[in-house]
Protein backbone atom coordinates (compact mmCIF):
# COMPACT_ATOMS: atom_id res chain seq x y z
CA UNK A 1 0.00 0.00 0.00
CA UNK A 2 1.33 3.43 -0.91
CA UNK A 3 2.16 5.73 1.99
CA UNK A 4 0.43 9.07 2.47
CA UNK A 5 2.63 12.08 1.72
CA UNK A 6 1.52 14.94 4.01
CA UNK A 7 3.42 17.61 2.07
CA UNK A 8 1.95 16.91 -1.35
CA UNK A 9 -1.28 15.19 -0.24
CA UNK A 10 -0.46 12.50 -2.80
CA UNK A 11 -0.92 8.82 -2.19
CA UNK A 12 -3.54 6.90 -0.32
CA UNK A 13 -4.82 7.84 3.08
CA UNK A 14 -6.50 5.51 5.53
CA UNK A 15 -9.95 4.59 4.40
CA UNK A 16 -12.69 6.87 5.67
CA UNK A 17 -14.42 5.57 8.79
CA UNK A 18 -18.07 4.72 8.21
CA UNK A 19 -18.80 3.86 11.83
CA UNK A 20 -16.59 3.94 14.90
CA UNK A 21 -16.78 2.92 18.54
CA UNK A 22 -14.17 3.67 21.22
CA UNK A 23 -13.86 1.54 24.35
CA UNK A 24 -11.65 2.68 27.21
CA UNK A 25 -10.55 -0.22 29.40
CA UNK A 26 -8.05 0.59 32.11
CA UNK A 27 -4.75 1.67 30.58
CA UNK A 28 -5.83 0.58 27.11
CA UNK A 29 -8.17 2.05 24.55
CA UNK A 30 -9.79 -0.04 21.85
CA UNK A 31 -11.03 1.43 18.59
CA UNK A 32 -13.56 -0.50 16.50
CA UNK A 33 -13.74 1.15 13.08
CA UNK A 34 -15.87 0.14 10.10
CA UNK A 35 -14.30 1.09 6.79
CA UNK A 36 -14.99 0.25 3.14
CA UNK A 37 -12.82 -1.29 0.45
CA UNK A 38 -12.55 0.35 -2.97
CA UNK A 39 -15.44 -1.87 -4.01
CA UNK A 40 -17.58 -0.56 -1.15
CA UNK A 41 -17.42 -3.73 0.98
CA UNK A 42 -17.23 -3.09 4.70
CA UNK A 43 -14.51 -4.43 6.96
CA UNK A 44 -13.57 -3.92 10.59
CA UNK A 45 -10.32 -2.70 12.09
CA UNK A 46 -9.71 -3.28 15.77
CA UNK A 47 -6.94 -1.13 17.22
CA UNK A 48 -5.48 -1.46 20.70
CA UNK A 49 -3.70 1.67 21.91
CA UNK A 50 -1.49 1.81 25.01
CA UNK A 51 0.33 4.84 26.37
CA UNK A 52 4.04 4.09 26.81
CA UNK A 53 6.75 6.22 28.38
CA UNK A 54 10.29 6.58 27.09
CA UNK A 55 13.31 6.63 29.40
CA UNK A 56 13.37 10.43 29.20
CA UNK A 57 9.74 10.69 30.37
CA UNK A 58 8.19 11.45 27.00
CA UNK A 59 5.26 9.32 26.00
CA UNK A 60 4.00 7.77 22.80
CA UNK A 61 1.12 5.49 21.93
CA UNK A 62 1.86 1.90 21.01
CA UNK A 63 -0.79 0.59 18.63
CA UNK A 64 -1.68 -2.87 17.42
CA UNK A 65 -4.20 -3.32 14.64
CA UNK A 66 -6.29 -6.26 13.41
CA UNK A 67 -8.19 -6.22 10.11
CA UNK A 68 -11.31 -8.35 10.02
CA UNK A 69 -13.23 -8.92 6.79
CA UNK A 70 -16.91 -9.81 6.65
CA UNK A 71 -16.31 -13.36 5.40
CA UNK A 72 -14.48 -14.02 8.71
CA UNK A 73 -16.97 -12.33 11.09
CA UNK A 74 -18.84 -15.51 12.07
CA UNK A 75 -15.68 -17.56 12.69
CA UNK A 76 -14.08 -14.70 14.63
CA UNK A 77 -17.22 -14.17 16.76
CA UNK A 78 -17.51 -17.92 17.44
CA UNK A 79 -13.88 -18.11 18.53
CA UNK A 80 -14.17 -15.02 20.72
CA UNK A 81 -17.37 -16.29 22.34
CA UNK A 82 -15.79 -19.70 23.00
CA UNK A 83 -12.79 -18.12 24.70
CA UNK A 84 -14.92 -15.75 26.81
CA UNK A 85 -17.22 -18.61 27.85
CA UNK A 86 -14.17 -20.73 28.79
CA UNK A 87 -12.75 -17.97 30.98
CA UNK A 88 -16.10 -17.32 32.65
CA UNK A 89 -16.57 -21.04 33.30
CA UNK A 90 -13.04 -21.61 34.59
CA UNK A 91 -12.66 -18.45 36.66
CA UNK A 92 -16.25 -17.36 37.14
CA UNK A 93 -16.83 -13.66 36.82
CA UNK A 94 -19.67 -14.08 39.34
CA UNK A 95 -17.07 -14.90 42.03
CA UNK A 96 -15.15 -11.74 41.20
CA UNK A 97 -18.34 -9.67 41.40
CA UNK A 98 -19.17 -11.26 44.79
CA UNK A 99 -15.69 -10.41 46.10
CA UNK A 100 -16.12 -6.78 45.02
CA UNK A 101 -19.54 -6.57 46.70
CA UNK A 102 -18.14 -8.09 49.93
CA UNK A 103 -15.25 -5.61 49.90
CA UNK A 104 -17.64 -2.68 49.43
CA UNK A 105 -19.84 -3.95 52.28
CA UNK A 106 -16.78 -4.23 54.54
CA UNK A 107 -15.79 -0.65 53.67
CA UNK A 108 -19.33 0.51 54.50
CA UNK A 109 -19.04 -1.08 57.97
CA UNK A 110 -15.96 1.05 58.67
CA UNK A 111 -18.05 4.22 58.56
CA UNK A 112 -20.64 5.19 61.15
CA UNK A 113 -24.02 6.36 59.98
CA UNK A 114 -24.60 9.96 60.97
CA UNK A 115 -28.11 11.25 61.51
CA UNK A 116 -28.28 14.99 60.99
CA UNK A 117 -31.06 15.26 63.59
CA UNK A 118 -28.53 14.02 66.18
CA UNK A 119 -26.22 16.89 65.28
CA UNK A 120 -28.94 19.49 65.84
CA UNK A 121 -29.75 18.10 69.31
CA UNK A 122 -26.16 18.61 70.50
CA UNK A 123 -26.22 22.35 69.86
Amino acid sequence: MEEYDKKSNKGKTDREEIFSRTVRAGKRTYFFDVKATRRGEYYLTITESKKRFDKDGRFHFEKHKVFLYKEDFDKFADGLNDVIEFIQTEQGFDEVEEEIIEELEENDKKFTDVDFEDLEETK
